[in-house]
């Protein structure tokens, strides 16, 4: 049979992120590429345990449940851990979903039509690039600096294309790991208030955050969320996205969504119609390891920061050598990612196939940039051991040494 696919579905399958992740399910293939934490980091023997008392304990746990959520986690989520971050949600205002993405997803299939214009950072996630060119959205990048979003820039972007949304991460943007300053994050928030703008706050990384060089180190600085800053009560402009799966663990995929209760409920009614309700069972998992047993997340944050600071370092010394020379890229106080531009004349794609061919892989700036972006390159230093990514480096070293020697 010769299937007719929408239009908008051959760009899954033309995307070259598409090729990315499935070369790096291969085993002996080390990936720089993915948004994946640390495994050997995960609680596992609190989940081996969890996972056992929680099935025999009730077997509703195997049972449907409600497309909001699980309750009790609702509820622990709103409690102390969102309130600790100043975000205050309404009554009916979250809804659990399956990972940060599903949230994106959704709301894209409730609030964007086809032609739509939608801001974003530039660079940004290439995750919700692909949601956004699945609903034919027309995406519209605004410039920045190391502070965030540059205000004039949003304002002549807002006046001349009457956006009906802004994609944002303050906290540690996906890839850049830039921190928006308190200022610019007031700024664009009252410019997107002003002009009746949603702005969708991804917070994803907002946890991983390092210590600043320097003697003994001091706490990287915290800013609150554009959602805690905004009075949701007189507005609902934010809604603020975050997920499980870089704190805990990805599989348990438990992300969430919090705004208003108008956009919540719009979003609820679209998740009944992809899948009902995200796992019950893995949501009362979450659950129980979170509120019951000895389970810290915040102690169990502060050991990935750790070591994901390490790695990092790691990662900056190897970019010091020879190979690397003229290559530029600023440290990122938290996230997951080095964005790096390359030497002068090396192309990002051109490199990745060389590194393939090597046994390591990365992701190229194209995949989460709307424009531009062939001289960048996006690294992971959360995910591979230490031995693992001094292996990688080294492999990439070796291809762009190779690749300017023929230069």
């Amino acid at each position: 049979m010769k299937y007719e696919f929408s239009a908008r579905a051959h760009t899954l399958l033309s995307s070259p992120l598409l090729s990315i992740r499935t070369q790096t399910r291969r085993s002996t293939l080390i990936s720089l590429a993915e948004e994946l934490p640390a495994e050997e980091l995960f609680p596992l023997s609190l989940l081996a345990e969890t996972a056992s008392t929680v099935i025999s304990a009730d077997a509703s746990a195997l049972q449907y449940g409600d497309p909001e959520g699980y309750g009790p986690l609702r509820d622990w989520l709103t409690g102390d851990w969102l309130k600790g971050k100043g975000v205050a949600a309404p009554e009916g205002g979250v809804l659990l979903t399956t990972g940060s993405q599903q949230a994106i997803d959704l709301l894209s299939r409730v609030y964007i039509d086809p032609g739509d214009r939608v801001l974003v950072e530039n660079p940004t996630s290439p995750g919700f690039l692909q949601a956004l060119r699945m609903q034919g959205a027309v995406i519209i990048p605004v410039q920045g600096d190391r502070d965030g979003l540059l205000p004039d820039h949003l304002r002549t972007q807002i006046r001349q294309h009457r956006p009906k949304m802004l994609f944002a991460t303050p906290s540690y943007t996906n890839p850049s790991g830039i921190l928006w300053s308190l200022e610019r994050r007031k700024e664009v928030l009252e410019l997107c208030i002003q002009n009746n703008v949603l702005i969708v706050e991804d917070d994803s990384y907002g946890d991983l955050h390092f210590q600043k060089a320097g003697p003994g180190g001091s706490p990287a600085v915290r800013y609150p969320s554009l959602y805690a800053l905004e009075n949701v009560s007189q507005g609902g402009h934010v809604l603020y996205i975050g997920s499980f799966s870089k704190t805990v663990a990805p599989a348990l995929r438990t992300g969430w969504a919090a705004g208003s209760r108008e956009l919540i409920g719009m979003m609820t009614a679209a998740k009944q119609m992809a899948d009902w309700q995200s796992s019950s069972l893995n949501q009362r998992l979450l659950h129980h390891l979170l509120d019951v047993t000895a389970f810290d997340l915040r102690e169990h944050i502060a050991v990935l920061n750790r070591e994901y600071n390490t790695r990092l370092k790691l990662m900056a010394e190897l970019l010091k050598r020879p190979a690397w020379k003229n290559s530029d890229y600023a440290l990122p106080e938290g996230g997951m990612f080095l964005w790096v531009s390359l030497p002068e004349g090396l192309d990002a794609m051109t490199l990745l196939k060389a590194s393939l061919a090597k046994g390591v892989a990365f992701l190229p700036g194209q995949l989460c940039s709307v424009n531009g972006g062939g001289n960048r390159i996006r690294l992971n230093f959360s995910h591979p051991g230490r031995d693992e990514l001094l292996l990688g480096m080294n492999l990439m070293s070796e291809a762009v040494t190779e690749f300017t020697a023929r230069s």
